[in-house]
């Protein structure tokens, strides 16, 4: 399926990134392994998928344009025994998730089955909202020579 957003591109500026965002989703919905996205704070986030049977060896992280990717790789069982019933899947997987502008992955541990990924959104001062104080008494503004020897000349 294809998606058309030129007409919502025609008065946006600068959100060429969403359509390359479209354009990377995934066609058919991978639920394996399930996930959950919780906010601990305005910037802190942890993302928590389920990888039971993956030890930390077998688990990869990488964040590679603006997008985390999980993937796992279970090493071949070195058990001699048949398995009658193999309910724990075990399968390779890769997850991406697309992470927005100053998302920073801090770290991840892996504990009970759970690998638990910290996520934190970190804003340079530059992009920070800044209080502008306003001033009561009026400024002087100076545009060119001629004006500055004007004011000279009055005082």
């Amino acid at each position: 399926m294809t998606y058309d957003l030129s007409p919502l591109f025609r008065t946006a500026i600068g959100f060429d990134r969403l359509a390359r965002l479209v354009d990377t989703l995934p066609q058919d919905a991978v639920a394996y392994p399930p996930y959950n996205i919780e906010k601990l704070a305005d910037d802190a986030y942890r993302l928590q998928l389920a990888v039971a049977g993956f030890a930390a060896d077998d688990i990869e992280l990488t964040v590679k344009d603006n997008a985390l990717i999980v993937a796992g790789r279970v090493a071949e069982d070195a058990t001699k025994g048949e398995f009658l019933h193999r309910g724990i899947a075990a399968r390779a997987f890769t997850r991406r998730f697309a992470l927005a502008d100053h998302m920073v992955v801090e770290g991840a541990d892996i504990s009970n089955g759970l690998l638990n990924i910290s996520i934190r959104r970190v804003v340079p001062e530059a992009l920070k909202p800044r209080k502008i104080s306003i001033n009561t008494t009026p400024t002087k503004t100076i545009v060119g020579s001629a004006d500055t020897a004007q004011l000279s000349q009055a005082a």
